[in-house]
């Protein structure tokens, strides 16, 4: 085998366990609730209508638009909600730049609705592998929650030590499981062979002609047969796209497809199974087996979305839009891999909640949909501004290849929105929450850098006034950071009137975050003399760069700068936001930015300034 074909191969099973883990665990819950919810009477014709239904949303949402269009849509690369927005945004800001702010208000709303799915779907996943116990024994229905609670709490656990001890495991193990569940299928399926005619999509086409309003309704429980459809795009840049659509069209399609129809043929010999019918699928003593792989599925499943929480906050934070919280790398190889301790709890916290409050799959089946759907509708509207004004092509053309995926997307929408008082307001609460504390915080530092330009004093200018009658110089670098390019840090300000020493080597550096994954090295800094051994220097970043302000200061060496770490000071001005009635955001939201504001992580631990270097020093600022 060659090289490129190993690669190939070894990619493509790290997506089969990173990538597919949500959607490959969609066929514990998906059949059943379409079922179970009362509203499709028990026909041939309906389990043929919906088996269809289900094939044609995973061919259309899933083969069609994510992993044929949408992964072309890539930003140097990299995928997912934030990389989307990037290069939608990017693609408008001459071209259309009224659409811009808005653009980007959609788009961070979208993200925030990832966190409301981000609860829902490991409570949803592991709940229902959870609920196979009830197949085996009614006398373990009262285990369900406490197990569900104990599994999700003991992955929360161990999120600190890193995941790539056992991530090297995700793939066999989910290779294994859409094994099993395609054999499961295909055994079905041998006593009923028929059932495979429901792949026509005239029986789907049929059951909405005949019952078009009980069509309308399942939509929202259909749509659970592409849960985790996002990740095939937000996990490109770890995989590439060759390896997720090989292993989704060689294994993943394939083995779903099979198990989906297997649990139809199951429905028509048997229709008492519709209680639970993935795990009536197993004869008796395979099914505590089926379980406990079922529960390991669901944990890599869980798992994927937790990782993913952390990067898009991370790039988040990068963009502006978050607070800076506490990353640690949990690999020396991999930046990728990173804990932020803040997020992972808090996800803890709401997934216990939602657990406790809807206690069982079914229920949680009723608040799961809203916040997909939402996401998906906006990725198709992003995708519009970026294949029209970022690839130019006609508007015709563009209308036609997004219209069709914006008018699907709209009709699961729409079904969802039924369920909105059963459970559907719980994510869609949480991602409202969620985009308050994000657009306050832009909107807030946007006011405190204004407040701060309105008090400044113009750095060229204020650098020649003092050395008219030079202070102390001290051997060393000092490097004082600001917000703004061009104007006094007040760390320079407090330093020079309590110390009244300036050091031999003076850096202003502030950090630019840019809307693209990844700024290069050549493009890294912008460095500007300003007399004096004083330099103006902007550090460039892309969402997903490393925040290391050390390491790109290091990249000074080839122009005539030289960094010695162990006489380098960092001098950070520690602002105290004090809010006032009667200009800037509404009170509330300024209390609110200002308790933001006072619990970030410390500036010196996300910039990653060794503590032994660091000076703070503090000032009033209102807003």
């Amino acid at each position: 085998m060659s090289a490129s074909k190993s690669s190939l191969a070894s990619l493509t099973l790290g997506a089969i366990g990173v990538v597919y883990g949500d959607i490959g665990t969609s066929v514990l819950y998906t059949l059943k609730e379409v079922f179970g919810s009362g509203h499709v009477p028990f026909t041939t014709d309906n389990v043929y209508g919906v088996l269809s239904i289900v094939f044609w949303t995973l061919t259309i949402i899933v083969s069609l638009k994510y992993v044929t269009l949408v992964l072309r849509a890539d930003n140097h690369g990299e995928g997912g909600l934030v990389a989307m927005l990037a290069l939608a945004s990017q693609s408008v800001k001459h071209k259309a730049p009224a659409l811009r702010k808005w653009m980007l208000l959609i788009g961070i709303f979208g993200t925030c609705l990832f966190y409301g799915d981000g609860v829902i779907t490991p409570a949803i996943t592991v709940l229902s592998a959870v609920e196979g116990l009830d197949v085996v024994s009614p006398a373990f229905r009262k285990a369900v929650i406490p197990l569900t609670l104990l599994i999700l709490l003991a992955l929360f656990w161990v999120q600190k030590r890193g995941t790539a001890g056992i991530g090297r495991f995700f793939g066999p193990i989910m290779v294994l499981w859409f094994i099993a569940i395609a054999a499961l299928g295909v055994w079905h399926i041998a006593s009923h062979p028929e059932i495979l005619a429901a792949l026509s999509p005239h029986y789907a086409l049929g059951f909405i002609w005949r019952q078009p309003g009980t069509a309308f309704i399942i939509l929202g429980a259909v749509v659970l047969c592409v849960t985790g459809g996002e990740a095939l795009y937000a996990d490109m840049g770890h995989f590439g796209k060759r390896p997720i659509r090989v292993a989704w069209f060689s294994i993943v399609m394939p083995c779903l497809t099979l198990n989906y129809f297997g649990q139809g043929a199951l429905l028509l010999s048997e229709p008492a199974a519709v209680k639970n019918p993935f795990f009536h699928m197993a004869p008796d003593w395979l099914t505590l087996p089926l379980v406990g792989l079922a529960t390991m599925a669901a944990v890599i499943a869980s798992q994927a979305l937790i990782t993913g929480a952390f990067s898009v906050t991370k790039q988040v934070i990068q963009l502006g839009y978050l607070p800076r919280l506490q990353i640690q790398h949990t690999s020396t190889r991999d930046t990728g891999q990173i804990y932020m301790p803040f997020v992972n709890w808090s996800l803890f916290v709401m997934i216990v909640l939602a657990v406790v409050l809807f206690r069982s799959s079914s229920n949680l089946a009723a608040a799961y949909g809203i916040a997909v759907t939402l996401d998906m509708t906006i990725t198709t509207v992003l995708t519009f501004f970026v294949i029209r004004y970022g690839w130019g092509y006609p508007l015709a053309l563009c209308i036609a290849a997004t219209g069709f995926f914006f008018v699907i997307d709209l009709a699961f929408f729409s079904s969802n929105l039924l369920k909105l008082a059963e459970g559907g307001w719980f994510p869609i609460l949480i991602g409202g929450a969620v985009f308050t504390l994000m657009v306050t915080w832009k909107d807030g530092r946007e006011l405190l850098n204004q407040s701060l330009r309105d008090s400044s004093i113009d750095l060229k200018s204020f650098i020649d006034s003092v050395f008219l009658s030079p202070p102390t110089r001290v051997p060393g670098t000092a490097v004082f950071l600001s917000a703004e390019p061009g104007i006094v840090p007040n760390a320079l300000m407090h330093n020079l009137k309590h110390n009244k020493v300036l050091h031999a080597q003076n850096l202003f550096v502030t950090r630019r975050a840019h809307e693209v994954p990844w700024i290069g090295l050549d493009k890294r800094l912008e460095v500007q003399a300003l007399g004096s051994d004083c330099w103006q220097v902007v550090v460039h970043h892309g969402f997903k760069n490393d925040p290391d302000l050390p390491k790109a200061l290091e990249l000074l060496a080839g122009r005539g700068i030289d960094l010695n770490p162990m006489t380098t000071s960092y001098f950070l001005s520690r602002d105290i936001v004090t809010p006032t009635l009667g200009s800037g955001m509404a009170f509330w939201r300024e209390k609110l930015f200002a308790a933001m504001h006072h619990g970030a992580s410390a500036a010196a631990e996300y910039l990653n300034l060794p503590s032994n270097a660091v000076v703070e020093l503090g000032s009033k600022v209102e807003i």
